[in-house]
Order: structure tokens, then C-alpha cells, then sequence
């Protein structure tokens, strides 16, 4: 076999023929096989990401190949996401630093990023902007750099993935940036944002049991988020209006859980975004249209709040 894998392409080819045929679970940046044996081959050869396929039929040298059959090997045995093999994920254009202290940066809210945000900010002027739950910091970091006039903040609950985002701020020379250690709006008393933007938790108990392997290697807090994907989503909504300016939008993403989501809040009106690759569970809404209906929100949250309590507590 060795000296049949000659070139880039062919070790590209036969990783991803690896990948295939043992089954493996694509969801951390990539969908497919092909671009997660591309980006751990170009990663082991020390050649940027976007090389052009020009380069394919370049020849390797006995060395490479170890290194590179010893990334597809731990890919397969250990079940690792790519992202925290390489140590890198890219988000928005960006490179952010991946490690299991956080989820790897996968969001489609980067589309909306590069995009300003629009059509959906229209002519509002954004001069301080929030993400909530920011993990590894990469919307909040993303929202930075590509607005060096807006400040932001990142808030998340725990202090490793926090330190990750400390990291990558560094890693992207951004200045606009502050991340606070906070539960959900917890640690934000009276600050207020022209825009709130969350990728919380919101995978179903059932769904978080049944995650394949790769998974497992992500912190648990970033996904689990009760019977229906919606504890944690409630609060941020129930909460918004607080820690927004009158006219304010609060994007979030909900992934799977939106069904559930509009069950329960029919009349909630909420603007779900339609992405290149189609609707991807994130919706917009108005600051306004939160405080017309937070008197019902605010019943939804707080009984998931009773209901999960140690016993005694209330």
C-alpha cells in the first residue's frame, strides 16, 4: 500500500474510502468524507486549507505519509471530530483554535456574519452586541472583526471554554471583544445590547444519549438541554428583554428543537432564516414582539425551572 499512495489526491482518496467504510459520523464542520480527509491531509502536510487542486498530483515523501495515516488512524480508532485532531476549525472566514474545552465552531450563523447581519438589522445602528453561550468565542470574535466599531461580549457559563476564547482572541488580534464568565444573563446586570446572539444548548435529552462517538469528545454542557431541547432557549427569551435596547434583535439558533419551539410559542411571531443550503433552526426576533409576549414565556421558563430543582429547594 505504501507505495501505492504516491501523491496528495491519493491519500486524500484512500482516507476518505477509510472514513466510509468504517462508518464514521460527519457533523463538526463537514459533511462528507472527501473534506474531512482533505483537511486532515493538508493539515499533517503543513499546506493551507484552501490549496489549489493544482497541487494534487504532488508526490509525498515516506515521512508525510506516517504522519498523515497516523491522522486517518486516530480518526477512525478514537472517534476524534477533525477539528480537534488538527487543533483548528474554520468559522466565518476565520481560524479558530479547536480543542474539547468548547464545541467545534459549526454554526450557520456565520453566513449571517459575513452577511452584516442583514437583511434582518436593516438601518439599526449597532454599537454593543452580545453572544450568549459563546463556547470557544468564535460568534462573538467573528462579530468583532468583522465590526471594529461594535463591542462585544461573550458570555458563557464555563471558565474552560472561556479560556479557549481568551486564546482565540489573542489568536485573532481582535480589540473590540470582552468575554465574561456568566449564566446566561447572570453576571450581565443592567448591561443592554443592540443585538443578542445565541447558539445555546438544544439537543433533547434522548437525542445528547444517542449522539455517536465523536460526540462524546464534546463537552456535554454545550448540547444536552431537557425532554425537548428548550430549557435553556426559554430563559435567553424569557430574559432578553432586559439586556436589549427597544428596538433590539435577538438571534438564536434552536437546530432541531424548532418544531418543538414553535408548538410551544405559536404566537410568538419569530423570523427563521433561510441559509444557502436552506432553514437550519435559527430565528430572529423583535424585542418588542418578546415583551408583548413574556408574560407567557416567562411561565414556561420558570416552571421548567421548579420542575428541575432539587427537591426542597422551593
Amino acid at each position: 500500500m505504501s507505495q501505492e499512495l504516491q501523491t496528495i489526491i491519493d491519500l486524500i482518496r484512500y482516507g476518505a474510502s477509510r472514513f466510509n467504510a468504517a462508518g464514521l459520523t460527519f457533523g463538526h464542520g463537514f459533511d462528507n468524507a472527501l473534506d474531512e480527509a482533505t483537511q486532515l491531509t493538508l493539515h499533517a502536510l503543513h499546506l493551507p486549507h484552501d490549496l489549489s487542486p493544482v497541487y494534487g498530483n504532488a508526490r509525498i515523501t515516506e515521512a508525510e505519509k506516517e504522519d498523515v495515516l497516523g491522522l486517518f488512524l486516530r480518526r477512525i480508532e478514537e472517534r476524534v471530530p477533525a477539528a480537534y485532531l488538527t487543533g483548528e476549525a474554520w468559522f466565518a472566514g476565520l481560524s479558530f483554535k479547536s480543542d474539547p474545552r468548547a464545541l467545534v465552531p459549526r454554526s450557520p450563523i456565520a453566513e449571517m456574519i459575513e452577511a452584516g447581519f442583514q437583511p434582518w438589522l436593516g438601518d439599526r445602528d449597532v454599537r454593543r452586541a452580545l453572544d450568549l453561550c459563546t463556547g470557544s468565542g468564535c460568534i462573538a470574535i467573528a462579530m468583532a472583526h468583522y465590526n471594529p466599531d461594535w463591542h462585544v461580549d461573550g458570555a458563557d457559563l464555563s471558565v474552560d471554554a472561556l479560556a479557549l476564547a481568551h486564546e482565540n482572541e489573542a489568536r485573532l488580534l481582535v480589540r473590540n471583544v470582552r468575554f465574561v464568565q456568566s449564566d446566561l444573563y447572570s453576571n450581565l446586570p443592567g448591561e443592554r445590547y443592540d443585538l443578542i446572539v445565541s447558539n445555546p444548548p438544544y439537543v433533547t435529552n434522548a437525542e445528547t444519549d444517542a449522539l455517536p462517538r465523536e460526540y462524546a469528545h464534546e463537552p456535554e454542557l454545550g448540547l444536552r438541554a431537557g425532554d425537548d431541547g428548550l430549557d435553556i432557549v426559554l430563559q435567553i427569551l424569557r430574559d432578553a428583554p432586559l439586556h436589549l435596547t427597544e428596538d433590539g434583535l435577538l438571534v438564536c439558533e434552536v437546530g432541531e428543537a424548532e418544531r418543538a419551539l414553535v408548538a410551544l410559542l405559536p404566537e410568538l411571531p419569530m423570523l427563521w432564516v433561510e441559509f444557502k443550503v436552506g432553514q437550519m433552526g435559527v430565528f430572529v426576533a423583535e424585542c418588542a414582539d418578546l415583551i408583548e409576549h413574556n408574560a407567557r414565556i416567562t411561565r414556561l421558563a420558570d416552571a421548567r425551572a421548579v420542575k428541575s430543582a432539587p427537591a426542597g429547594l422551593f
